[in-house]
């Protein structure tokens, strides 16, 4: 039997073991390694952060078959000359075939006191502490959200419908929030946190974080709780890898997604260097190409030279429960219409996951 070891059971891993599963060599074995007994909804940890969705719901079960077995674990580091994974309590595990896809963690980007004094929404286990503080903050009390992209934005947005009772600071680094859109949806997005008294502090620059607030141009904003969504990076594990990565610490893949100098190591989502903003969509595309690639290899078909552009369908983003934002090719979507788009989708997603 030939191993194949999925790290992560995210967007990625899922969509390639759905795909694999539709027509697996009887030589190969497939082993999920995560820290979880289930597949978490990343894109729905701001609601769980926020009060406004149970834990339960964002759960989908990991794909029930007898030619997968989950192994649960922390992995500490991978060892590619020796095809070997290492686990913190200090198992090992060999493969025949890897693909890496352990997502992301918070970057601080060198600011003081971020990592000690600041809330995350980057994991589970992070989020529902996330929860608890924001849930402990006394009536009336200051919240401030650090970084306004999608996650800071919605996270806000919901916070606000959750506790209306607070003051919510969101802080932007741009001149107008998500300005990385179109400006009709950044002005849209803007208006609406003006309208519902979110504060947004554009133009920021934090420059220290303590426990009780943090420190914006130097000057001090007191905070009940902090929220950091400023920015992302692959976890240590992939960091600590001797491979080609680009600026973002992001592995260098080849056009098929495997390692330049391992045909045998696939990444897959937030870890892997692409053209494009990491997302889910991104991730369940890529996931899709490295399937094609696995069984040309297992096979021994020759690899095509260049895979189709992975098509991505578009952003849509929540205000709440009643509206919204996206970007559908070209168009702007802003109000109520998104935001059922993006429920349905989400009910597709988590009803529709094995097939």
């Amino acid at each position: 039997m030939q191993k194949i070891i999925i790290l992560g059971g995210g967007y990625g891993g899922m969509r390639i073991i759905q795909r694999l599963l539709q027509d697996l060599p009887d030589k190969i074995e497939i082993i999920l390694v995560d820290r979880l007994p289930y597949h978490c909804l990343k894109t729905e940890y701001y609601a769980l952060a926020a009060g406004t969705a149970a834990d339960h719901n964002l759960r989908v079960a990991f794909p029930d078959d007898q030619r997968v077995s989950v192994r649960y674990g922390t992995v500490t580091s991978i060892q590619l000359q020796n095809k070997q994974i290492q686990f913190k309590d200090e198992s090992v595990l060999t493969y025949d075939k890897l693909v890496i896809g352990l997502g992301c963690e918070d970057k601080y980007h060198n600011v003081p006191g971020a990592k000690e004094f600041t809330h995350s929404i980057q994991s589970m286990d992070a989020t529902r502490k996330t929860y608890e503080a924001i849930n402990n903050v006394q009536p009336n009390g200051i919240i401030s959200i650090v970084g306004a992209g999608l996650s800071g934005v919605e996270l806000a947005s919901e916070l606000r419908e959750s506790r209306p009772d607070l003051t919510i600071k969101l802080f932007d680094r741009g001149e107008i929030i998500l300005s990385m859109f179109p400006r009709k949806l950044s002005t849209y997005v803007q208006d609406w946190f003006i309208e519902h008294g979110v504060e947004v502090i554009n133009k920021s620059n934090i420059t220290k974080v303590e426990e009780d607030g943090l420190y914006n141009h130097d000057g001090q904003i007191k905070s009940d709780a902090i929220i950091w969504t400023a920015g992302v990076q692959p976890v240590e594990v992939v960091r600590n890898l001797d491979v080609e990565k680009d600026a973002h610490d992001r592995i260098v893949l080849t056009p098929q997604h495997f390692l330049p100098t391992d045909e045998d190591v696939f990444v897959v989502g937030d870890c892997a260097s692409l053209p494009h903003a990491p997302s889910a969509q991104l991730a369940e595309g890529q996931g899709e190409q490295i399937v094609t690639i696995l069984k040309k290899q297992w096979n021994n078909e020759p690899l095509p030279e260049q895979l189709p552009k992975i098509k991505l369908k578009g952003v849509l983003g929540s205000l709440g429960k009643k509206h919204g934002f996206g970007l559908m090719g070209e168009r702007t979507l802003l109000g109520r219409v998104p935001r059922v788009l993006k429920s349905g989708v989400l009910w597709m997603y988590k009803y529709h996951s094995g097939s």
